[in-house]
Protein backbone atom coordinates (compact mmCIF):
# COMPACT_ATOMS: atom_id res chain seq x y z
CA UNK A 1 0.00 0.00 0.00
CA UNK A 2 1.42 3.45 -0.90
CA UNK A 3 2.23 5.76 2.00
CA UNK A 4 -0.39 8.29 3.03
CA UNK A 5 0.04 11.84 1.80
CA UNK A 6 1.20 14.33 4.40
CA UNK A 7 -0.27 17.85 4.64
CA UNK A 8 1.96 20.71 5.67
CA UNK A 9 2.53 20.94 9.39
CA UNK A 10 1.57 17.34 10.21
CA UNK A 11 3.81 14.41 10.90
CA UNK A 12 4.34 11.31 8.81
CA UNK A 13 1.22 9.26 8.21
CA UNK A 14 -1.46 11.95 8.12
CA UNK A 15 -3.39 11.87 4.82
CA UNK A 16 -4.18 15.13 3.03
CA UNK A 17 -7.96 14.66 3.22
CA UNK A 18 -8.00 14.47 7.00
CA UNK A 19 -8.96 10.79 7.30
CA UNK A 20 -6.55 7.98 8.26
CA UNK A 21 -6.01 5.24 5.72
CA UNK A 22 -7.40 1.74 6.23
CA UNK A 23 -4.20 0.46 7.82
CA UNK A 24 -3.28 3.54 9.86
CA UNK A 25 -0.30 2.62 12.04
CA UNK A 26 -0.15 5.65 14.34
CA UNK A 27 -1.31 3.78 17.47
CA UNK A 28 0.30 0.35 18.02
CA UNK A 29 -2.27 -0.78 20.59
CA UNK A 30 -5.15 0.02 18.23
CA UNK A 31 -3.37 -1.66 15.33
CA UNK A 32 -3.05 -4.89 17.33
CA UNK A 33 -6.71 -4.73 18.34
CA UNK A 34 -7.77 -4.06 14.74
CA UNK A 35 -5.82 -7.10 13.55
CA UNK A 36 -7.44 -9.26 16.22
CA UNK A 37 -10.90 -8.17 15.16
CA UNK A 38 -10.14 -8.68 11.48
CA UNK A 39 -9.35 -12.30 12.33
CA UNK A 40 -12.43 -12.71 14.51
CA UNK A 41 -14.88 -10.77 12.33
CA UNK A 42 -13.56 -10.70 8.75
CA UNK A 43 -16.83 -9.35 7.33
CA UNK A 44 -16.86 -6.26 9.55
CA UNK A 45 -15.51 -2.79 8.71
CA UNK A 46 -12.49 -3.15 11.07
CA UNK A 47 -10.62 -0.01 10.07
CA UNK A 48 -10.74 3.70 10.88
CA UNK A 49 -14.31 4.96 10.67
CA UNK A 50 -14.70 8.02 8.43
CA UNK A 51 -16.88 10.95 9.35
CA UNK A 52 -20.49 10.96 8.19
CA UNK A 53 -22.18 13.97 6.60
CA UNK A 54 -21.33 16.67 4.10
CA UNK A 55 -18.62 19.29 4.36
CA UNK A 56 -21.32 21.97 4.09
CA UNK A 57 -22.32 21.21 7.70
CA UNK A 58 -22.89 24.00 10.20
CA UNK A 59 -22.95 21.50 13.09
CA UNK A 60 -20.14 19.04 13.81
CA UNK A 61 -20.82 16.36 16.43
CA UNK A 62 -17.74 14.73 17.95
CA UNK A 63 -18.10 11.42 19.75
CA UNK A 64 -15.50 9.31 21.55
CA UNK A 65 -14.57 6.35 19.32
CA UNK A 66 -16.20 3.57 17.28
CA UNK A 67 -17.99 0.86 19.25
CA UNK A 68 -17.07 -2.77 18.65
CA UNK A 69 -20.47 -3.88 17.36
CA UNK A 70 -21.49 -0.43 16.24
CA UNK A 71 -19.36 1.71 13.92
CA UNK A 72 -16.46 -0.76 13.87
CA UNK A 73 -18.87 -3.30 12.42
CA UNK A 74 -20.90 -1.07 10.12
CA UNK A 75 -18.37 1.59 9.11
CA UNK A 76 -20.62 4.55 9.94
CA UNK A 77 -20.43 6.58 13.16
CA UNK A 78 -23.04 5.70 15.79
CA UNK A 79 -24.58 3.00 13.61
CA UNK A 80 -25.38 -0.39 15.06
CA UNK A 81 -25.48 0.33 18.79
CA UNK A 82 -27.75 2.02 21.33
CA UNK A 83 -25.94 5.36 21.28
CA UNK A 84 -26.87 5.75 17.63
CA UNK A 85 -30.52 5.02 18.30
CA UNK A 86 -30.75 8.01 20.64
CA UNK A 87 -28.50 10.28 18.59
CA UNK A 88 -30.16 9.74 15.22
CA UNK A 89 -33.71 9.93 16.58
CA UNK A 90 -32.79 13.26 18.18
CA UNK A 91 -31.18 14.55 14.99
CA UNK A 92 -34.35 13.67 13.10
CA UNK A 93 -36.52 15.45 15.67
CA UNK A 94 -34.49 18.65 15.28
CA UNK A 95 -34.29 18.57 11.49
CA UNK A 96 -30.64 17.51 11.16
CA UNK A 97 -31.38 14.33 9.19
CA UNK A 98 -33.60 12.98 6.46
CA UNK A 99 -34.51 9.55 5.17
CA UNK A 100 -34.77 6.49 7.37
CA UNK A 101 -32.45 5.28 10.10
CA UNK A 102 -32.32 1.50 10.30
CA UNK A 103 -28.90 1.06 11.95
CA UNK A 104 -27.32 0.05 8.64
CA UNK A 105 -24.92 2.11 6.53
CA UNK A 106 -27.13 1.51 3.47
CA UNK A 107 -30.41 2.52 5.14
CA UNK A 108 -30.69 5.74 3.12
CA UNK A 109 -30.18 8.08 6.06
CA UNK A 110 -28.69 11.46 5.20
CA UNK A 111 -27.58 14.27 7.46
CA UNK A 112 -28.78 17.84 6.94
CA UNK A 113 -26.39 20.67 7.86
CA UNK A 114 -24.68 18.20 10.20
CA UNK A 115 -21.60 15.99 10.27
CA UNK A 116 -20.50 13.34 12.77
CA UNK A 117 -16.91 12.43 13.67
CA UNK A 118 -15.08 10.72 16.51
CA UNK A 119 -12.22 11.91 18.68
CA UNK A 120 -10.48 8.60 17.93
CA UNK A 121 -11.21 7.06 14.52
CA UNK A 122 -10.22 3.46 15.37
CA UNK A 123 -11.81 1.03 17.81
CA UNK A 124 -10.06 1.02 21.22
CA UNK A 125 -10.14 -1.96 23.60
CA UNK A 126 -13.09 -1.67 26.02
CA UNK A 127 -14.02 1.53 24.18
CA UNK A 128 -11.40 3.39 26.22
CA UNK A 129 -8.75 5.22 24.18
CA UNK A 130 -5.65 6.30 26.06
CA UNK A 131 -4.28 9.83 25.97
CA UNK A 132 -1.59 9.12 23.39
CA UNK A 133 -4.23 7.75 21.00
CA UNK A 134 -6.46 10.79 21.42
CA UNK A 135 -3.45 13.02 20.75
CA UNK A 136 -2.39 11.03 17.69
CA UNK A 137 -5.86 11.33 16.15
CA UNK A 138 -6.35 15.03 16.88
CA UNK A 139 -4.72 16.31 13.65
CA UNK A 140 -7.50 14.58 11.69
CA UNK A 141 -10.06 16.55 13.70
CA UNK A 142 -8.11 19.77 13.22
CA UNK A 143 -8.10 19.21 9.46
CA UNK A 144 -11.79 18.46 9.50
CA UNK A 145 -12.72 21.60 11.40
CA UNK A 146 -10.65 23.72 9.02
CA UNK A 147 -12.38 22.18 5.97
CA UNK A 148 -15.93 22.85 7.21
CA UNK A 149 -16.24 26.40 5.94
CA UNK A 150 -19.82 26.84 7.13
CA UNK A 151 -19.21 25.41 10.59
CA UNK A 152 -20.81 27.32 13.45
CA UNK A 153 -21.32 24.83 16.29
CA UNK A 154 -19.29 21.87 17.55
CA UNK A 155 -21.06 19.49 19.91
CA UNK A 156 -18.71 17.41 22.06
CA UNK A 157 -20.20 14.22 23.51
CA UNK A 158 -18.42 13.54 26.77
CA UNK A 159 -15.31 14.74 28.55
CA UNK A 160 -12.73 13.15 26.23
CA UNK A 161 -14.34 14.51 23.07
CA UNK A 162 -14.67 17.93 24.71
CA UNK A 163 -11.01 18.00 25.69
CA UNK A 164 -9.72 17.09 22.25
CA UNK A 165 -12.04 19.60 20.55
CA UNK A 166 -10.80 22.37 22.86
CA UNK A 167 -7.21 21.50 22.03
CA UNK A 168 -8.00 21.18 18.31
CA UNK A 169 -9.27 24.75 18.48
CA UNK A 170 -5.97 25.83 20.02
CA UNK A 171 -7.53 26.54 23.42
CA UNK A 172 -6.85 25.43 27.00
CA UNK A 173 -9.17 23.01 28.77
CA UNK A 174 -8.97 24.96 32.03
CA UNK A 175 -10.66 27.90 30.31
CA UNK A 176 -13.51 25.74 29.00
CA UNK A 177 -14.40 23.05 31.56
CA UNK A 178 -16.79 20.32 30.44
CA UNK A 179 -20.32 20.81 31.70
CA UNK A 180 -23.42 19.17 30.31
CA UNK A 181 -25.56 21.76 28.52
CA UNK A 182 -22.82 24.39 28.37
CA UNK A 183 -22.49 26.61 25.31
CA UNK A 184 -19.12 28.33 24.96
CA UNK A 185 -18.19 31.10 22.58
CA UNK A 186 -14.81 30.14 21.10
CA UNK A 187 -12.80 30.61 17.94
CA UNK A 188 -10.80 28.15 15.88
CA UNK A 189 -7.11 28.42 15.08
CA UNK A 190 -7.88 30.76 12.17
CA UNK A 191 -9.88 33.08 14.41
CA UNK A 192 -13.28 32.01 13.09
CA UNK A 193 -16.01 32.37 15.76
CA UNK A 194 -17.70 29.13 16.81
CA UNK A 195 -19.89 27.83 19.62
CA UNK A 196 -18.77 24.75 21.54
CA UNK A 197 -21.64 22.77 23.04
CA UNK A 198 -21.33 20.05 25.69
CA UNK A 199 -23.41 16.96 26.36
CA UNK A 200 -22.92 13.76 28.24
CA UNK A 201 -22.29 10.96 25.78
CA UNK A 202 -25.48 9.26 24.58
CA UNK A 203 -24.21 5.81 25.60
CA UNK A 204 -26.39 3.05 26.98
CA UNK A 205 -24.53 3.30 30.30
CA UNK A 206 -25.29 7.01 30.68
CA UNK A 207 -28.95 6.58 29.80
CA UNK A 208 -29.41 3.45 31.95
CA UNK A 209 -27.93 5.21 34.98
CA UNK A 210 -29.97 8.36 34.39
CA UNK A 211 -26.94 10.57 33.88
CA UNK A 212 -28.41 11.47 30.49
CA UNK A 213 -32.12 11.34 29.72
CA UNK A 214 -33.72 11.89 26.30
CA UNK A 215 -35.14 15.16 27.63
CA UNK A 216 -31.67 16.34 28.69
CA UNK A 217 -30.28 15.43 25.28
CA UNK A 218 -33.08 17.25 23.50
CA UNK A 219 -32.44 20.33 25.63
CA UNK A 220 -28.88 20.42 24.29
CA UNK A 221 -30.18 20.42 20.72
CA UNK A 222 -32.73 23.09 21.56
CA UNK A 223 -29.80 25.28 22.59
CA UNK A 224 -27.92 24.43 19.41
CA UNK A 225 -30.92 25.24 17.21
CA UNK A 226 -31.37 28.52 19.04
CA UNK A 227 -27.72 29.35 18.40
CA UNK A 228 -27.94 28.52 14.71
CA UNK A 229 -30.87 30.85 14.07
CA UNK A 230 -28.71 33.78 15.18
CA UNK A 231 -26.86 35.61 12.37
CA UNK A 232 -23.44 34.06 11.86
CA UNK A 233 -21.92 37.52 11.38
CA UNK A 234 -22.85 38.38 14.97
CA UNK A 235 -21.61 35.51 17.18
CA UNK A 236 -21.81 37.62 20.32
CA UNK A 237 -25.51 38.37 20.05
CA UNK A 238 -26.32 36.23 23.10
CA UNK A 239 -25.36 37.76 26.40
CA UNK A 240 -22.31 36.22 28.06
CA UNK A 241 -22.73 34.85 31.55
CA UNK A 242 -20.12 35.24 34.27
CA UNK A 243 -18.41 31.96 33.33
CA UNK A 244 -15.72 32.78 30.80
CA UNK A 245 -16.91 32.51 27.24
CA UNK A 246 -20.19 30.78 28.11
CA UNK A 247 -23.36 31.80 26.32
CA UNK A 248 -26.42 32.36 28.47
CA UNK A 249 -29.63 30.52 27.58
Amino acid sequence: MPPALTPAGHGKGFPAKGEPDADCALCPRLVRFRQQNRSLYPDWHNRPVPSFGGEDACLLIVGLAPGLRGANRTGRPFTGDFAGDLLYSTLDRFGFSGGSFDARPDDGLRLVDCRIANAVRCLPPENKPIGAEVNACRPFLEDEISRLKGLRVVLALGVVAHGTVVRALGRKKKDFPFRHGALYRVSDQQGRPLVLANSYHCSRYNTNTGRLTPAMFEAVFTGIRSTLVQPSSNPGRKKLSKRKGQLSN
